[in-house]
């Protein structure tokens, strides 16, 4: 059962392209915001789209995956758990931000890019999906 513990699952469009920073010791980081949208008829028989936004961050190898293979509006699946973590602003005001810790990230389409050679040479074959697990 500790498997279910603080785990989510999404599948949904990356909203921005991904930020990548640079740490010490070459460890990289991703940061982009991910939409994921839900369907249903109203009473009205009229059909209805609800969007929600979710702040993404995946380190290490992940991250490596998602600045190579996606940008805005890729559709991708991630798993990973949900942290809420907290910070001063210059004001002196306590602000708290919930994220998204990727553990795994599923490409679920080619990456949409102006540069057809550059995406050609990047993107995984149409026919699989790629899959990366956390870094150990």
């Amino acid at each position: 059962m500790s498997n279910f513990r603080n785990q989510v699952q999404l599948i949904g469009n990356v909203g921005e392209d991904p930020k990548i920073t640079l740490l010490d010791g070459d460890r990289k980081v991703a940061n982009f915001p991910m939409a994921t949208n839900e369907y249903y008829t109203n009473t009205k028989g009229e059909k209805v789209q609800n969007t929600d936004w979710h702040q993404i961050v995946a380190w290490g190898k992940t991250a490596d995956i998602l600045e190579k293979y996606t940008a805005k509006g890729s559709e991708i699946g991630v798993r990973g758990k949900i942290k809420t973590r907290s910070y001063t602003t210059e004001n002196g005001n306590q602000r708290y931000v919930t994220e998204v810790v990727a553990d795994e990230v599923l490409l679920m389409g080619s990456k949409p890019n102006n540069d057809t050679a550059t995406a050609e040479a990047q993107k995984p074959s149409s026919s699989k999906r790629t899959s990366t697990k956390k870094d150990a």
